[in-house]
């Protein structure tokens, strides 16, 4: 029985191939419709070659322009949930690959999109999951690489990429917390400083106005405020 290779489109509109055997070409065709695709294209094995449709093409070049823009900026926040997920996925039963591919399809976020697809197609190709993370250093740390590695290695890289998360997490919270322990007293700091500008630019040019009218000796300390206000207004 002949094998028949084969492009077809699935309900999403995403391009399926693949190799079947049957009679005919028409046979193959039903065949296709019967697992619900579409046919596209179908060549009998070693008489022809499957020609990359317009649309494939311009898939691959617009994947190939997003490899080129990978190692931008990604969110802790992001990077969180991202591992919250994974790990959840894979928990529940689901192949790495399937994971990433998931991750890809629904992840907003441009840069970290571009970065789960470009993990997945290194776990395809053969590398391992740490091996694919270490390929971006500047999203993830050696800490990170280091501890999916021994998850992989024991067998629970679920476990792994939960502890990892709630690493994050909490990293996340602290960092919070030590900005808004910032934030007030550098408002204090801001408020302190514009009281004392005013008040050498304006208040105190008064006092300097009124006492040099009566002619009388001030004390060292306010001639030493005044020469800083005259230095403010210089």
């Amino acid at each position: 029985m002949p094998k028949y290779q084969y492009t077809a489109l699935d309900h999403k509109g995403d391009q399926k191939t693949g190799t079947l055997e049957a009679n005919s070409e028409a046979e193959a065709m039903e065949s296709i419709r019967a697992h619900g695709l579409y046919p596209t294209q179908i060549v009998e094995a070693g008489k022809g070659k499957i020609q990359q449709t317009p649309a494939a093409k311009k898939k691959a070049k617009g994947a190939k322009k997003q490899k080129g823009k990978l190692g931008g900026k990604i969110k802790a926040k992001a990077l969180m949930i991202f591992t919250r997920q994974l790990a959840t996925l894979i928990d529940a039963g689901l192949p790495l690959l399937q994971s990433l591919n998931v991750l890809a399809k629904q992840e907003a976020n441009h840069n970290l999109r571009v970065t789960i697809e470009a993990l997945g197609d290194s776990v395809q190709g053969g590398s391992t999951f740490s091996e694919a993370l270490a390929q971006h250093p500047r999203i993830f740390d050696r800490l990170f690489v280091n501890m999916v590695k021994a998850g992989e290695l024991g067998g629970v890289l679920e476990v792994v990429l939960n502890r990892l998360a709630e690493y994050q997490e909490k990293a996340q919270k602290l960092k919070s917390k030590v900005i808004s322990a910032m934030v007030y007293p550098s408002i204090v700091l801001f408020i302190a400083v514009g009281i004392v500008i005013f008040l050498m630019l304006v208040i105190v040019p008064k006092f300097k106005a009124m006492f040099a009218e009566q002619n009388q000796e001030l004390p060292g300390i306010s001639e030493f405020v005044f020469g800083i206000s005259d230095w403010f207004m210089a």
